[in-house]
């Protein structure tokens, strides 16, 4: 199977463990065979020439998603023409191995069926691969990740495989998996559960009780309580704000000072708005001197005008 199985224990040995050189050298189809394997213990058969070549994968595929699509697509593109059998295992078998699935067996079928580098399903795939079952169905290559794989009444589940030149190693996306995935859902299950909630989904359908579904509802309520007051605040120091200005404005011009005023109060705005940027450079001393110059200025016309009214 292509996900991982808690009985069938995958551990790493030498014999047929790749680096990632040998695993991008096993994917360049421009390459002869004996160079594109040449990093493996076991040999490959060169592939048949005057017909599609058949691969076979095998896996659980619960949750399909691209990293399974990506293991398909190295098999599917592994020689020119290549048709590509993909073996599910049934809801019994996988549940007796490895435990509860997500999706069921006939949605893990069809998942399967709609990827685009898929030519057959083979549903209720057997959990080892059997040389009956590669008779049956006449395959050239088993593909699957090259480490070896042992079961709890054998080594290697893939050894026989390797011996006959039938083994075709792929390659496993890093970062993705149906466990990942889980994990990620009940990590943020409260989260998942109010989402859920608030779409109309029942308590019922969930499996929660009524004082989990009422705990969810109280945070939620606590949460949009919390914005709408931040909101409010906000909105009412603008106001504030706004308001301030306007009154600074009129007491301003009742002297025939608002544009020294309407400076004054658009330099504050720009050093309030860059307070929190540490790296902005201090005003210059040229500017400094200018607004100066300008209040200057001012003081001295009030003087001549409270002089002239003498």
């Amino acid at each position: 199977m292509a996900e991982d199985k808690p009985v069938v224990k995958k551990t790493k040995l030498n014999n047929g463990a790749a680096t990632s050189n040998t695993a991008s050298k096993a994917q360049d189809t421009t390459l002869p065979m004996s160079e594109r394997f040449a990093g493996y213990s076991f040999k490959v058969n060169e592939p048949p020439k005057d017909r599609p070549v058949r691969i076979y994968c095998d896996g659980i595929y619960d949750m399909f998603h691209f990293g399974h699509a990506k293991a398909l697509e190295q098999a599917k593109k592994a020689f020119p023409d290549v048709y590509l059998m993909v073996g599910v295992s049934n809801d019994v078998e996988t549940h007796k191995r490895k435990g509860k699935t997500v999706m069921s067996d006939k949605e893990r079928y069809e998942a399967v069926r709609h990827c685009r580098w898929v030519d057959q399903v083979i549903e209720d795939a057997p959990w080892f691969v059997t040389q009956d079952f590669i008779d049956k169905h006449q395959i050239d290559y088993v593909a699957h990740d090259a480490e070896p794989y042992q079961s709890s009444e054998s080594g290697d589940v893939y050894a026989f495989v390797k011996d006959q030149g039938k083994f075709l190693p792929t390659q496993r996306t890093d970062g993705i998996s149906t466990s990942d995935l889980i994990t990620r859902i009940v990590r943020d299950y409260d989260a998942y559960l109010r989402r859920n909630l608030e779409r109309g989904v029942s308590a019922k359908d969930l499996n929660i009780s009524y004082l989990k579904e009422q705990e969810i509802k109280t945070k939620k309520s606590i949460d949009d309580l919390k914005r709408t007051i931040k909101s409010a605040v906000l909105d009412q120091l603008d106001n504030w704000e706004s308001q301030s200005h306007d009154f600074i404005r009129g007491f301003a011009g009742m002297f025939g000072a608002e544009t020294v005023v309407d400076r004054f109060l658009q330099k504050r705005k720009r050093a309030l708005g860059s307070k929190s940027n540490s790296s902005s450079p201090a005003p210059s001393v040229s500017s400094q001197s200018s607004a100066q110059s300008e209040t200057d200025s001012s003081s001295n016309h009030h003087k001549v005008e409270e002089q002239s009214k003498r």
